[in-house]
């Protein structure tokens, strides 16, 4: 009697165990910067994109937090392994050294915005070469702009913040800088005055576009799991037209409607 009821706690505490290992693997972490609209720490939902992939993973069976960092901060963590993926990321080669990338999330836009009374014209960038542009430090604005500015055709101050450029625009410290145009307006409406805003403009022809990815560390073991279940949810979702709801609420919103 004494020997089945030790195999009997034996075998609990193993179901307990297998049970408890089960939920710590359905619970993940994915490394994240602040993007509004796309992530924002302090909004319920934490962004439309946020939201996207929240729901993409909980209908494969996974619970999901966002860590918020500074952009540098959630790459390196996520690449160290502290992290299931981090995102959102456009393409860069270099970064296949450490990443495996998921199919593409979204579309981004990024144009030049500026003032109203100082219209910009331009279709290369040499174009801007006599221009004070403005960029946010950490940033990539697409392989082109990257390439003039190392090269030194372009004339950037960095700063901190998209709402800093904001404010330097008004003052007429720059005359432009890049950024993706649902954020730009998203952070145009939120953190300044109706008037303010409405000496603001952008450019109709992109600086860039590109798409963006999930990046899984390559040398996870959950990895592959990961990616292919996250992959299988994307699909899904596109293919019954859930994805397109999570931006059609934006009015400015990138071209998300992606094909297959």
């Amino acid at each position: 009697m004494k020997l089945v009821f030790a195999q009997m706690v034996a075998l609990m505490f193993f179901w307990s165990a297998s049970a408890l290992a089960d939920v710590k693997e359905r619970q993940l972490t994915i490394s994240v910067g602040d993007w509004p609209p796309f992530f924002v720490e302090d909004e319920p939902g934490q962004g439309n994109v946020a939201r996207l992939v929240r729901d993409i993973f909980a209908e494969q069976g996974y619970e999901l937090e966002f860590h918020f960092l500074p952009w540098k901060r959630a790459y390196r963590e996520a690449a160290a392994g502290r992290h299931d993926a981090t995102a959102i990321w456009m393409y860069a080669a270099d970064r296949e050294q450490d990443f495996i990338y998921s199919d593409p999330v979204m579309n981004e836009r990024f144009v030049l915005f500026h003032r109203k009374d100082s219209p910009v014209q331009w279709n290369r960038m040499a174009d801007l070469s006599d221009l004070r542009l403005g960029g946010s430090i950490g940033y990539s604005y697409g392989l082109n702009f990257d390439r003039a500015v190392e090269n030194e055709v372009l004339n950037v101050e960095w700063v901190a913040s998209t709402e800093l450029n904001f404010r330097r625009l008004l003052f007429e410290r720059i005359d432009a800088f890049p950024e993706e145009i649902s954020v730009g307006y998203y952070i145009l409406r939120r953190e300044l005055g109706q008037d303010e805003a409405q000496q603001i403009t952008h450019h109709p022809e992109p600086v860039s576009e590109n798409q963006s990815f999930l990046l899984f560390p390559s040398d996870d073991p959950d990895t592959d799991r990961l990616r292919k279940a996250f992959n299988r949810g994307l699909k899904a979702f596109k293919d019954d037209g859930r994805y397109d709801t999570y931006f059609d609420t934006r009015p400015q919103a990138s071209p998300n409607k992606l094909t297959d």
